[in-house]
Formats: structure tokens, C-alpha cells, sequence
């Protein structure tokens, strides 16, 4: 008999990442100097205190042995603690709080817990392709709300289907948003939660860049307005904040009905996060927050090098204080996926398309600034010499 995938399996598509590697790879064995501008992974080194956190606890025998699924209570109790001091938010550690093996193991969980099949998704477009992919393995249907420049990059609330959404149970937002970089006002967030309540929606929040900023505080959280604990739950991770991708660790925090539906299917498909690497996250979130800070300044001062770049080549893009990520706009003419293709022809550098994200990605395209900043301005010199 010969073997053959599920129906899920074959309906995904082709992970976007992965296709990225490939084709930068061939490029490179051909004996081009790639600068990759592509995937979304921090080049800097995790700060030193959080490594040596890591290195103690991995020397503990007591930490060889199973953790808590849902995380030690020391752990959640440090989230609920950076949470009251940088959003001024409380949670209930044992309640509200769980931890995640990475923010995407969470969000592509998340849907086990309620929906079934059948049941509809709204995910954001261009976006994550996890909310898609999560949905879909859990039997549900992901309807797509495409988020747009002329509307700040923030989805039409009022244009999505009365019948989609009387079939929907979780609605997905994303900010600071991946790929845009776009922000969200607290005004926004009320709006959707009004929304949310109207509809009998949860509201699932990813927060993972809300960080990777150069400005002194972080994006607003969902959960700081009155009420969001009713119906929100948000997803955050150490990997973009503190140069964590490596290391798997996140939580979500929130509504005690969410929290307890993705605890228990966590229960049943994993272990939870190895202890010595939730000690070495308890010394990130307790300790100076001065690398989060040169961070953002290092990404500003990167940002600013490419932009430089795209302004002699023509190429305009989005202004943004956050994320790690510069989304611009195709010269007209050209595609995503063909721009993407002449850039790394003609200059060696290497970024998404952003039909890669979804169909309102087309005519745009994300570089990340993970490389020095040397190298990212030599891929803005190349760039502004690109010929159109």
C-alpha cells in the first residue's frame, strides 16, 4: 500500500520559510554573496545573564526530569509580574497565565480547544500563515480579513460577512504587526472587543513584537482596556524580545476559559518547556531591560540604512516604531514574487514576497533586518542601484 498524506497535509500550503531557504541556498551555492533580509530570526547573541540562567539550571539534576505542562508557578507568576509593570495589567498566575514551547506552538493549539468542524477562524491577511494552518488542522475554515494600507493596516470590521461571522469563534489580530510593522491605537482594540461581544467571538491577540521597539514603552496590550479579560486572550514570546527563537519559550495570558481550554490540549500533545530554559526565561523578564532597549535602537539605526537605500531606488515603504521588519511596496509593474526574484538576480539580497503572507500581500514585499549594519548597508547600496 502505498503511503499517502492526509487531506490536511496536502490542502497546506507550501510553508513559506522553507521555500525561502531553498532558493537562497541555490543562489548562494552558485558563489553569490547573499545578504538575507528574508526570514524573521535575530542575529544578535541572547544577552549573557539569560545564557549563564540557562547554563545553572541545566547542571541542576532536578530540572532533568518532566516539567509542568502549563509552566512552573514561579514562571507565571514573573509573567503576571511583567505584565502588571509593563502594561499594567494583573493576572492570576495560576488561572491566567500559561507557558508555551514558543508563541507559535500555542497559536497553532489554540483553535483544538474550540473549534470544531466546520467552525470559522478570522485571520488577518497578509499575516502569519500559523492562524491559517492551525485552523485548518483543527477541522475549522479560515476566513481571511485582509488588512490594507488605505485602512492603516487594521481589518474592516464591518466588512466581514454577517454569515461568516455567525459561524466564527475566534477572530486572530497581530500587533505590531508581521509583516507591516504596523501599530495598533487602544481605540482599535475597543472597537474590536465591542465587536467581539456583539459576535460571541474570542479574541486571540499576538503580541509578539511588542517589544521590538526604540521608543521607551512597548505597544499597547489588548488586555489594558476595561473588560478585554471577558473575551481576549494574548500570545507573547521571549524569541524576538530578548533573541530567543532558539530557545522556545512563550505564553498566553488571559480570559481563565481560553487559558484552560489550550492547558488542556497541551496536556495531551506535549510536556511542556524544559525547566532549566523557564529558569533562564524567569532571569530575562526579571532582569535589566537594557538589551531590549539597545536592541531597539540597533533596529532603528538598521531601519534607517535600508530606507536610505529604497529612497535613491524609488521604493516607497511603511514608517514604522516597531518590529524588526521594513514593508515596501513593488514598483509598479512588477510583482512580488518577480521583484523578489530581480533583487536577488541583480543585487544578491534576499526578501519575502509579500503574496507569501496573502493574496493582499501582492505588490509588496518584508525585508528583516537581521544583519549588521554594514551588511544592511551594503544591501541599501545594491538596492539603490537595482535597475527597474
Amino acid at each position: 500500500m502505498a503511503i499517502g498524506f492526509s487531506e490536511r497535509l496536502k490542502a497546506l500550503p507550501p510553508y513559506l520559510f522553507k521555500e525561502l531557504d531553498r532558493v537562497r541556498d541555490e543562489v548562494r551555492a552558485k558563489g553569490v554573496d547573499v545578504i538575507d533580509l528574508g526570514v524573521g530570526d535575530p542575529d544578535c547573541p541572547t544577552p549573557g545573564h539569560i545564557v549563564e540562567a540557562l547554563a545553572r539550571a541545566a547542571r541542576d539534576q532536578a530540572n532533568h526530569r518532566y516539567p509542568v505542562y502549563s509552566g512552573m508557578n514561579s514562571l507565571r507568576e514573573v509573567i503576571a509580574g511583567w505584565y502588571k509593570r509593563r502594561h499594567g495589567v494583573s493576572l492570576e498566575p495560576e488561572t491566567e497565565v500559561c507557558s508555551l514551547i514558543g508563541s507559535k506552538e500555542g497559536i497553532a493549539n489554540f483553535p483544538f480547544a474550540f473549534v470544531n468542524p466546520g467552525d470559522v477562524v478570522i485571520c488577518p491577511e497578509p499575516g502569519y500563515p500559523v492562524y491559517g494552518s492551525g485552523t485548518l488542522f483543527a477541522g475549522g475554515v479560515a476566513h481571511y480579513a485582509p488588512i490594507l494600507e488605505k485602512n492603516d493596516y487594521l481589518p474592516d470590521l464591518s466588512a466581514i460577512p454577517a454569515d461568516i461571522l455567525k459561524k466564527a469563534r475566534i477572530i486572530w489580530v497581530n500587533y505590531p504587526n508581521n509583516p507591516t510593522g504596523a501599530k495598533a491605537d487602544p481605540s482599535f482594540y475597543k472597537d474590536l472587543l465591542g465587536f467581539a461581544a456583539k459576535w460571541d467571538l474570542l479574541v486571540a491577540s499576538d503580541a509578539a513584537y511588542s517589544e521590538v521597539t526604540h521608543l521607551s514603552k512597548p505597544h499597547p496590550s489588548i488586555l489594558e482596556l476595561d473588560g478585554a479579560k471577558e473575551r481576549a486572550v494574548e500570545f507573547h514570546s521571549l524569541s524576538k524580545t530578548f533573541n530567543m527563537t532558539g530557545w522556545r519559550l512563550g505564553w498566553a495570558v488571559g480570559n481563565a476559559t481560553a487559558i484552560k481550554g489550550l492547558g488542556l490540549v497541551k496536556s495531551n500533545v506535549d510536556s511542556g518547556v524544559f525547566q532549566a530554559v523557564q529558569l533562564a526565561g524567569i532571569a530575562a523578564l526579571e532582569g535589566s531591560l537594557e538589551p531590549v532597549a539597545a536592541m531597539g535602537a540597533l533596529y532603528l539605526e538598521r531601519r534607517k540604512a535600508l530606507e536610505e537605500g529604497l529612497d535613491k531606488a524609488g521604493i516607497s515603504y511603511l514608517g514604522t516604531d516597531y518590529t524588526f521588519y521594513v514593508w515596501a511596496k513593488v514598483p509598479q509593474g512588477l510583482g512580488s514574487a518577480g521583484f523578489c526574484s530581480r533583487l536577488l538576480e541583480q543585487t544578491g539580497v534576499v526578501a519575502t514576497p509579500g503574496n507569501g503572507f496573502g493574496p493582499s500581500g501582492e505588490g509588496y514585499v518584508r525585508f528583516a533586518l537581521v544583519q549588521d549594519v554594514p551588511r544592511i548597508r551594503e544591501a541599501a547600496s545594491r538596492i539603490a542601484g537595482l535597475k527597474l
